[in-house]
Formats: C-alpha cells, structure tokens, sequence
C-alpha cells in the first residue's frame, strides 16, 4: 500500500496519512493522474478509523496536491510536480555541496541519515 503510519509515533495519525502521500510525490512513487486507494480501503487495510483518512486527504486537497470527488475517489493533481522539481533541486543542491567538501557517498548518506532522525 502506498499509505504508511506508524501508530507508535507522537504524530496525529491523519498527519501520517498525508506525509505518506507528500512523500510518494516527492520520490516519484506517486504521480499527477494516480488515485488515491478508497478510503474505506485504506482505512481497513491500515487499522484506522475511515475519518482518520479522510482528514488526511482533505489536508492534501487543501494543499492542492490531490482533488476530491465523491464516488470518484482522490486523484493526485498536477499542483505535486512542483514539489517533485524541488526536491530534486534540493537533493541536487545538497549532494553537490557534500562533494565540494570532500565527503564519499557513505558519509553524505550518514549525514542524511542522521538529520531524519531528529525531531
């Protein structure tokens, strides 16, 4: 499944939901025109309630990266092709600066790594 939570993390549960899509748009793993799974679906498939998804998704339509339709589902729009571009732009960016200072790819990794891991 697309969507992922981890219900032992401090962050609301719809807020996953919508860090999990913002996600796939940005590594490319979700695209303009794909659709959301139903949230019924979602909802049973990751043991949450259906409103928990639902507030995610409306977080997502308030951002413009998916639209809303009823009995049509969400559809991811254009609007997340600019997230992906910066992304890119960043991880260009930062990768770039790591090689200008010398680190190897294991070090750029651990950098990244760690700055995940905090808060």
């Amino acid at each position: 499944m697309l969507i992922s939570i981890d219900t032992s993390s401090a962050v609301p549960l719809a807020d996953q939901v919508a860090q999990s899509v913002r996600a796939g748009i940005a590594d490319g793993s979700i695209h303009p025109g794909d659709r959301l799974p139903p949230a019924r679906e979602a909802a049973a498939s990751l043991g949450i309630g259906l409103h928990t998804i639902l507030r995610g998704y409306q977080q997502l339509r308030d951002e413009g990266l998916v639209e809303l339709r009823r009995g049509r589902g969400a559809t991811v729009t254009e609007a997340g092709n600019p997230l992906r571009a910066r992304t890119d732009q960043l991880a260009r960016e930062f990768t770039t600066a790591c090689r200008h200072l010398g680190l190897t790819a294991d070090q750029t990794l651990d950098l990244v790594r760690a700055a995940l891991q905090r808060p």
